[in-house]
């Protein structure tokens, strides 16, 4: 059975109750009228006779009201062209949708070569370009080396490039990060690497003193200097090199720091400029693109952006030496690149490094050290994702002490002949090298060999320098800009055109000359008839909406 509703007819008892309450609200209403006396409104007596300029100031009135109601017609008259754009640009978007589902896969053709000319500096290809620039331009070209696997830095298309290209382009490799790795197995990597092409020991400081920020104060007002923190170690022995063959060349000479990810390109440049120049951090590819530093009048600095690995090299090579942003990349990436890593390492280090039991597989070493730094996700299970990308960051950044042995035979790669290394080593004084060298070597302290980790290296990384050869990969915030841009250019089409903008401008200032004439009538108003008018004050409010002139004022309601 249906619920039947509720009837709305209430007793005669009930109801006359209602109607006596009204009535004595009423008179108790009228009563106090009564006592406070009831004042009627003046009426507005206008301009009188006896003021000045009365005739003229009617006629302002008249205008004025003329004004504002051709005002409010042109009002109503955008807001009328403004509904019908809008209405035009959801029919068109709507036609827009229809064709692209029709057409199918012309429009998706069409998205992809949006998505093709949109490179901005994250791109590899334009990564590649900046890297050739710097290659270019340079009459020095600085390959830097990560002392932890010098061998697993080098790139031989880059190195080829150098050397092949013809003219006075000397090539130099500098061995950075000498403070991660024992003393022997540096002597042992210089040794190896002079054969080939001269080789400076550089330790680069960590803490530079940034040049934009302003000096900081203690309480006391003593200056905190931030390059004491870490001293650096072989700045002399480079810039001495340089400034030598500038000397030899008799001009100005440009010098391009090349390598890759996180071997401590802008940490070099910084180092010799004494001053923090160049942006530096633990993220892979914090350089973008070519940045000049003027060290002196003879030698120009020119920081590159890093070389990329090519995806044909090995899962170590690709973990270590690839731009591979942490938070976006995948975690099978992450996960293979950890694995490869700890296939290459001694398996008792590794566990005596991070202190953790025996365990099998990647995932289980990945969920004790997790478990281990307090890596946890909701109901205490383990982050493996996060911890695999912070173990990434601590191999590539300069927090693990490991080692890699190099090569037992002197085999130097096809391009470099006898006569090429030969002419790599014309110009500079490689006894002063050697000894310039040595005395870095002692001056550093360096980690036991017993604490430092033996690694495999897996070789020389191939690079790419060309940039036809890059594969770009289209991200999906690159999609997602090029939708943004395709939605632009439709509402572009349906912008104001510059009469309308006229037309705005040209109401605009007709309503500064009203609002201007009525603060004249009032300020004369005033003058005249300063008690009179203040009670019947008026307020005109062009867009005042029809909710606020009927709005129901409740406190008139009755009990």
């Amino acid at each position: 059975a249906e619920l039947k509703k509720a009837s709305k007819r209430l007793t005669c008892h009930k109801r006359y109750k209602i109607q006596k309450k009204i009535r004595e609200h009423h008179r108790k209403v009228r009563k106090e009228a009564k006592k406070r006396g009831r004042k009627k409104p003046k009426k507005d007596p206008g301009v009188p006779s006896a003021a000045p300029f009365k005739e003229e100031l009617l006629r302002e009135a008249e205008q004025r009201k003329q004004r504002l109601e051709e005002l409010k017609q042109k009002q109503k008259l955008n807001r009328q062209k403004e509904h019908e754009k809008k209405r035009k640009l959801e029919a068109k978007k709507n036609a827009a949708k229809i064709t692209e589902k029709a057409e199918g896969k012309g429009s998706s053709g069409k998205s992809k070569a949006k998505t093709n000319k949109l490179l901005d500096k994250n791109s590899k290809k334009s990564f590649c370009r900046e890297l050739k620039k710097v290659i270019e331009a340079s009459d020095v070209v600085l390959e830097v080396l990560d002392a932890r696997d010098p061998m697993g830095c080098r790139c031989p298309q880059l190195e080829q490039a150098v050397t092949c290209c013809g003219g006075d382009k000397k090539l130099l490799l500098v061995l950075n990060k000498i403070d991660l790795v024992p003393k022997e197995n540096l002597e042992k990597w210089l040794n190896y690497l002079k054969k080939e092409f001269p080789t400076v020991a550089f330790k680069s400081a960590t803490l530079m003193k940034d040049k934009t920020m302003p000096e900081q104060f203690t309480k006391r007002r003593a200056r905190v200097d931030l390059s004491r923190t870490t001293e650096c170690f072989g700045s002399k022995c480079l810039l001495k090199l340089l400034q030598e063959h500038g000397k030899a060349q008799n001009k100005a000479i440009q010098v391009g720091v090349v390598g890759f990810p996180n071997v401590g390109k802008s940490s070099i440049i910084n180092s010799l400029k004494g001053v923090r120049a160049c942006n530096v951090g633990l993220a892979r590819g914090v350089t973008k693109s070519m940045q000049i530093v003027h060290i002196d009048k003879q030698t120009k600095m020119l920081d590159s952006p890093s070389i990329i690995a090519d995806p044909s090299n090995s899962a170590l090579a690709l973990a270590l030496r690839s731009i591979i942003d942490t938070e976006e990349s995948g975690s099978a990436d992450v996960l293979e690149g950890v694995d490869a890593i700890l296939n290459h390492c001694s398996k008792q280090q590794v566990m005596m490094h991070y202190s953790i039991p025996d365990f099998r597989n990647t995932e289980e070493f990945l969920t004790l050290l997790a478990q281990k730094r307090g890596m946890l996700k909701k109901g205490g299970v383990p982050d493996v994702e996060n911890i695999a990308k912070l173990l990434l960051c601590d191999w590539t950044g300069a927090k693990i002490s490991y080692h890699s042995q190099p090569p037992g035979s002197q085999r130097p790669p096809p391009y470099l002949t006898e006569d090429k290394i030969a002419e790599m080593q014309e110009c500079f004084n490689l006894k002063n090298l050697e000894e310039e060298n040595n005395n870095t070597v002692q001056a550093l302290k360096y980690p036991s060999p017993a604490s430092s980790i033996i690694f495999q290296s897996a070789g020389m990384a191939n690079g790419t320098i060309d940039e036809n050869k890059v594969i770009e990969v289209a991200s999906e915030w690159e999609n997602l800009e090029t939708s943004k841009e395709g939605k632009e250019e439709e509402e572009e089409d349906f912008t104001e055109s510059d009469d309308d903008q006229d037309d705005v401008e040209e109401e605009e200032k007709d309503v500064k000359e009203v609002n201007q004439a009525l603060a004249l009538v009032s300020l004369t108003r005033h003058f005249l008839f300063s008690e009179s008018e203040h009670s019947n004050s008026l307020s005109f409010s062009l867009d005042k909406t029809a909710d606020e002139d009927d709005a129901y004022d409740f406190n008139t309601d009755y009990v």
